[in-house]
């Protein structure tokens, strides 16, 4: 859904996300891992309490979050490579003075500080408490045992940093999101087989962000280069292979397994219910950085590819829904099939092929293949917090699969969307995979 609820009460709800042990001891020092775990922890509960984070615009912050956390440690090595001249209009960036001593993890704190106050700037007041709280905690404990030239040396280049980071958003063409991205009037093609709205809230008789596609893209040529052939011809004929596409989702709905519910719910990921589908998988990576131990290089550079991936998808996945305007199966069903027919889940309101799920969970399916392996098992405990039970994964593939399979058991998607969309992330995630981040 994509309509306010009641924000989070406390800053204390910022520790549900990941297990406690992942929070620095009070009395110790705090390493980058730590300064990037709980940055990425404080971000995740904003994407999921902030009214304007939709998918789309939870992915543009996922992009800038992780380019400025891999930039912060990048700076500071001589074995990893700036993504300056690599990522689409990123010039060169401040550079550290030349034999000055920096401390990394006060450098990455300042500059994910930096990024939390850019791209969150218009969450509620509890999101401003919680961002000010961290900071109150997270940097003096940075800061504690430092020579106070060090410290102010650099947090002012971590500022810096974000700040230049901050001047290349600006000019992504996104702009300000208003009245939570849905056009202030929009008149739908009249058409047959184009979009209808679908739900009966009035906010959302326009399209979500339907001006999406045409952002900057971050690293792939252009929005149109992951873009995809027609859907199948519109057509009510009933021997025709629209009409039977949305059989098929009519028929799964009506005879769906507990399994299936199970899938579809866990993989829903909802605006303001959830992370939305980039957290989703943002937050499995944390599971598996802690699981494996995995050092500040690696994780910086999973979660800057990461970002800039799954953003990609939402611009290549956006370009193509407003290209085709497609009816969502809900619509079809019921003028076609069955009048009162309901999904399982709430239709997004936006257009339907292809499906956003399936071109975001391969997106970033392939890059957590390249930064962890291929056919590597593991547990997906992301919606512990909301009851749901982890989920088991013989490989992020595999993930990705259910991811958009859940899509025709939710009644969303028709199957082309679903298997199209999968071919459209790994289009997108092509080019963040070929960025060279080691010298």
């Amino acid at each position: 859904m994509f309509f306010p609820r009641s924000v989070f009460a406390s800053f204390m709800l910022l520790a549900m996300l990941f297990p406690a042990r992942a929070f620095a001891e009070p009395d110790a020092r705090p390493t980058p891992e730590s300064v990037l775990d709980q940055r990425y922890r404080l971000v995740l509960d904003l994407v999921r309490h902030t009214a304007t984070y939709s998918p789309p615009v939870a992915s543009r912050a996922f992009a800038y979050f992780g380019v400025t956390g891999y930039e912060a440690v990048a700076s500071g090595r001589t074995d990893l490579a700036t993504l300056a001249g690599q990522l689409n209009g990123l010039a060169p960036l401040p550079a550290r003075a030349p034999g000055a001593v920096y401390d990394e993890a006060v450098v990455l704190d300042a500059a994910m500080s930096a990024a939390t106050e850019r791209f969150f700037s218009n969450t509620g007041p509890s999101g401003q408490h919680a961002m000010k709280a961290l900071d109150a905690r997270l940097g003096p404990a940075t800061d504690q045992g430092l020579a106070p030239d060090v410290v102010e040396r650099s947090r002012a280049y971590g500022r810096a940093l974000t700040d230049a980071l901050s001047a290349w958003a600006d000019a992504d063409g996104v702009g300000k999101i208003e009245n939570m991205g849905f056009p202030m009037s929009y008149a739908p093609n009249p058409a047959p087989g184009h979009w209808r709205p679908t739900s009966t809230i009035a906010l959302q008789q326009a399209p979500l962000l339907p001006e999406w596609g045409r952002a900057r893209p971050y690293v792939m040529p252009s929005a149109k280069t992951c873009d995809l052939p027609p859907p199948l011809p519109y057509s009510t004929a009933k021997d025709s292979p629209f009409y039977l596409e949305a059989l098929e989702v009519h028929d799964v709905g009506a005879h769906l397994t507990d399994e299936q519910r199970a899938i579809a719910r866990f993989w829903s990921d909802d605006a303001m219910l959830s992370t939305t589908p980039p957290g989703h998988w943002i937050q499995i990576a944390f599971q598996l950085f802690e699981r494996d131990g995995t050092p500040i290089d690696r994780r910086v550079d999973a979660l800057a590819r990461l970002g800039v991936a799954t953003a990609d998808a939402f611009i290549a996945c956006w370009a193509t829904k407003f290209k085709y305007d497609l009816i969502r199966p809900v619509t079809y069903i019921r003028a076609n099939i069955e009048p009162d027919w309901t999904a399982l889940l709430i239709t997004p309101p936006f257009p339907e092929y292809p499906s956003g799920h399936s071109t975001a969970s391969a997106a970033m399916a392939e890059v957590m293949t390249q930064a962890f392996g291929d056919n590597v098992a593991f547990e997906d405990a992301a919606h512990i917090r909301d009851g749901l039970p982890p989920r088991k994964f013989a490989s992020f593939r595999a993930a990705a699969a259910e991811a958009a399979v859940s899509r025709l058991y939710g009644g969303i998607h028709f199957r082309t969307a679903i298997e199209r969309g999968l071919e459209q992330g790994r289009c997108t995630s092509a080019y963040a995979l070929a960025l060279k981040t080691r010298k």
